[in-house]
């Protein structure tokens, strides 16, 4: 029998996003995957019931799509909804899928219910960063429009503009701008900043992204810092001690001194943000400078970042945004959409499921199956799922 895949509407407070597009449902079609979505569910994204209907969609009520479906998917999952997540655990049902992002490595009683109600979770957050992944990989789709967004931010924040202007009233000298942390966030958000006409430099503890930050257009801030390679794996710059972070704070103090803006995207999986810029550091910046802290939500790189607020410290503005990607729901929902449809082909052959448990994909993104926790890094002696496996 044919799969359905259920779309229904976000319930997490601020999530403006849509888990499929009208084309995505489309591109389904083509795959013999039939789709239900929830009345209204892409309103917020800008995409209207007509459009999925005209694109072949079902529409119906939220229980109608978890009745009806052999695969939900979502942005944000049970364990990344705090809100109202709970609300559909009774709406899921044994052997059913889920796909979305659910903070699998931080949610683990969420896990663990999932498990025990039969349900099959792919998280989007773990999908593997290989060459065949990149067509699924939902976190730097997401991560790229989060530093173009905190770029936006700042911009609208700060009481300069940020290009160079020769007028008759005289030179506007451009503003500086630090991005601290070079992985796709950090990149999109050099790209975006140069566009606006900022100086833009750059510091991210893997000597191996100079040569990209450079091809920006920006200058790669070199500290007197022995960082062991500073990449860890699947491409993320891995944790370091506090020793190290101390010694680099103190040698980072002077390049924030005399910059107008700076944004920080350093964030460990699983782990709560390092902390990048002090107080004290904050304090060393002109008033009137903007500090946008895209890792608000894993406990902020900045020591005053309190997320989802904008603090003002001595003059200094720091904006801890929640789910940048929502402030463009319509883009991040194209490019999300993009995501899981790749990812439905994977896991289905003619219209029906196939998940192969030997493919990496799967293997790395599958976090419950069959009733247990399956994933490597979470199946273990501690987790509620593995000790019941293990007591058998």
């Amino acid at each position: 029998m044919a799969a359905t895949v259920g779309v229904p509407r976000e319930s997490c407070a601020g999530e403006r996003r849509v888990a499929l597009t009208p084309k995505a449902c489309e591109a389904l079609a083509k795959a013999k995957l039939s789709v239900i979505v929830e009345r209204g569910a892409g309103e917020e994204a800008g995409f209207l019931d007509e459009d999925y209907a005209a694109k072949g969609a079902q529409l119906g009520s939220r229980a109608e799509v978890f009745s009806s479906a052999t695969v939900i998917v979502q942005a944000k999952t049970y364990g990344s909804n705090p809100d109202h997540g709970a609300d559909d655990l009774p709406l899921l049902r044994p052997g059913q899928l889920l796909i979305g992002f659910g903070d699998p490595l931080t949610s683990l009683a969420e896990n663990s219910a999932l498990a025990s109600a039969g349900v099959s979770f792919f998280a989007m957050e773990l999908v593997p960063r290989i060459t065949r992944a990149q067509a699924m990989d939902a976190l730097s789709s997401m991560a790229s429009i989060a530093g173009y967004e905190a770029v936006i931010l700042a911009a609208g924040a700060l009481p300069k503009i940020f290009p160079m202007m020769m007028t008759a009233a005289g030179t506007i000298t451009p503003a500086k701008v630090l991005i601290l942390g070079a992985g796709v966030a950090g990149l999109q958000a050099i790209a975006t900043a140069r566009r606006l006409g900022a100086v833009v430099s750059a510091y991210d503890l893997r000597s191996a992204v100079k040569e990209q930050i450079e091809s920006l257009g920006a200058k790669f801030v070199v500290l007197d810092l022995d960082t062991g390679g500073g990449e860890g794996g699947g491409g993320y710059a891995k944790a370091m001690d506090e020793a190290f972070y101390r010694r680099q704070r103190e040698l980072l103090t002077e390049v924030i001194r005399e910059q107008d803006v700076v944004i920080t995207t350093a964030a460990v999986p699983g782990r709560k943000a390092p902390i990048l810029v002090t107080t004290p550091m904050a304090e060393a910046m002109a008033p009137g400078s903007v500090i946008v802290d895209i890792a608000a939500e894993r406990g902020g790189n900045c020591e005053l970042t309190r997320v989802g607020e904008t603090v003002v410290h001595k003059g200094v503005s720091v904006i801890g945004p929640a789910n940048l990607p929502s402030r463009a729901p319509f883009h991040s929902s194209q490019m999300y959409a993009t995501n899981i449809v790749n990812l439905l082909k994977l896991i289905t052959k003619d219209g029906e499921l196939n998940i192969n448990m030997e493919d990496e994909i799967v293997r790395e993104s599958l976090v419950t199956h069959g009733g247990k926790i399956v994933h490597p890094k979470l199946a273990t002696p501690s987790s509620p799922a593995a000790t019941s496996e293990a007591t058998q």
